[in-house]
């Protein structure tokens, strides 16, 4: 079993595991690193090479990751460098032995997100990202990535995503539908993800703290088709409810994300909506309507 995995299955609070942040004293580490901490994550130390021995918002930062978890036993580590920096970085908290990894970074090539996957796998590491706002543990008040707390509240849903905006609003409708979040992750908006949603499906599918689960979706590639062949073979035995964005999207042009285009009837809205809705996963037609349909396949008022 994998440290993320454990988290997802509800066997380790992610309160217990100390994190690194790559890239802290760059503006965008620095500024999240502060929302992180102030939030409740422990963040116990930062990498970046050439400024070991500074401190950014008091915590300690190192040139290596090897250096960082050495001293601070890390075990998760969030990403915060440059699309031309991302492999390595991930490469060095895998050598260092990181278990869990949320690769904030925009725009990295394909090729580099591949290159990461496998070594991860080899050595028991999850990777979400890149291209994510991050995982959030409302319960816990831990976040590594960038979701806003305010559109959280600790509950039994499990949010799994490929847009970022779309995470914060629609957890907002069900923290205002009196439902709340057991865990908001998002896979990533590129073609390639590091940890996809089937695989989210699997971690969550025994912990007793989750009661239902959200898939925010969108047009392009087969990752909705996926979950709804995925949900039918194993017979899933946690409700399902789903959202998917760019219903009107014209065809071949990308919108928004690398991974949002449509080829042909190839990633269409037609083909998620039909293949979700095919094996009893209702699709919401407008993001407020999530709680409503969570609420029905919960049988809540």
């Amino acid at each position: 079993m994998s440290l993320l995995s454990d988290w997802l299955a509800g066997r380790v609070d992610p309160a217990e595991t100390n994190v690194l942040v790559q890239g802290i004293t760059g503006n965008y580490g620095r500024f999240h690193t502060k929302l992180m901490l102030e939030y409740g994550t422990p963040i116990a130390a930062g990498v970046t090479p050439g400024k070991g021995g500074q401190e950014v918002h008091g915590i300690p930062v190192y040139n290596t990751v090897k250096e960082a978890v050495e001293s601070h036993d890390v075990k998760a580590s969030v990403i915060f460098v440059p699309a031309r920096f991302y492999k390595n970085a991930v490469l060095e908290a895998i050598d260092a032995g990181v278990k869990v990894i949320v690769g904030i970074t925009e725009k990295v090539p394909v090729r580099d997100t591949l290159g990461t996957v496998g070594r991860a796998k080899e050595s028991g590491a999850g990777i979400i990202g890149p291209n994510t706002p991050g995982i959030i543990f409302p319960a816990s008040n831990v976040k590594l990535g960038i979701m806003p707390p305010k559109s959280f509240r600790p509950g039994s849903i499990a949010v799994f995503s490929r847009s970022g905006t779309l995470t914060y609003e629609i957890n907002n409708y069900i923290k205002l539908a009196s439902l709340g979040t057991f865990v908001a992750l998002g896979i990533g908006g590129d073609p390639i993800n590091s940890t996809n949603f089937i695989e989210c499906l699997e971690m969550v599918g025994e912990n007793p703290n989750v009661d239902a689960v959200v898939v925010i979706g969108e047009i392009g590639g087969d990752a909705e088709e996926r979950v709804a062949k995925y949900v039918s073979d194993v017979d899933y035995s946690k409700p399902i409810v789903a959202y998917v964005a760019g219903q009107t999207a014209p065809k071949e042009k990308r919108m928004g994300h690398a991974g949002a285009i449509v080829y042909g009837t190839y990633g269409s809205y037609g083909s998620k909506y039909e293949a979700l809705t095919s094996v009893g996963i209702p699709v919401a037609s407008m993001p407020w309507e999530v709680p409503r349909l969570l609420k029905e396949r919960l049988g809540k008022r």
